[in-house]
């Protein structure tokens, strides 16, 4: 869960990310503060960042209670953009905080598939899933329209002060869940290392 404040000139870099793994006692959640462990900023395999210069201004607030369909939050607010712009592809960042209820996450072992990942599938045998609880801080991205990329179109991990953490997908409370997000729209997207070869599954 990537939380970072780049260096400035009168401030040294501060890596403030959380990371979740696996617990090999007992195939629990763990959570750590990254910054306890290592002294970098890198990233492995792949991330979807948003960017801003963490300085005052307008934001959208965005508060549900009780989901009501299928969707999950970021989904629905994705599919609103797109519907409203259409192919105008618009990328959001943020943070939105569940108040209340539970909710379905995912975390990856720690060491990377021995075989090959062919389907939605595999991948899901191979991921660890669990129920988490509110309180949970999420950090999501998203944009409404793939512009010709081949970008993953939502992206959320969440941590919490309870030591849970993970990929979220959806709460799993629908009665009891609430909402609470502030998000910003982004002015420019860039597409890092685009790779030649790509699929469509393993993307929820």
């Amino acid at each position: 869960m990537p939380v970072i404040q780049t260096e400035s000139e009168h401030k040294p870099p501060v890596n403030g990310s959380y990371f979740a793994y696996i617990n090999p006692e007992d195939g629990g959640c763990l959570l750590e503060k990254y910054s306890g462990k290592y002294h970098d900023f890198g990233c492995a395999l792949l991330a979807n960042l948003f960017a801003s210069e963490g300085q005052p201004g307008k934001v959208i607030e965005v508060k549900a209670k009780r989901r009501t369909g299928d969707l999950n939050f970021v989904t629905c607010m994705r599919q609103t953009l797109e519907k409203h712009y259409g192919d105008k592809p618009v990328g959001m960042g943020g943070t939105f905080v569940i108040q209340k209820g539970k909710v379905k996450t995912h975390i990856m072992p720690t060491e990377f598939s021995s075989c090959p990942l062919n389907s939605d599938e595999d991948v899901n045998k191979w991921l660890h899933f669990y129920e988490m609880k509110a309180p949970l801080i999420c950090l999501p991205v998203f944009v409404s329209k793939d512009p010709g990329f081949d970008l993953r179109l939502e992206h959320t991990h969440c941590f919490s002060h309870h030591g849970e953490g993970g990929h979220y997908h959806y709460d799993t409370s629908p009665d009891t869940v609430e909402y609470l997000g502030y998000f910003l729209p982004a002015e420019f997207l860039y597409r890092i290392d685009q790779p030649k070869d790509t699929h469509s599954f393993g993307r929820d």
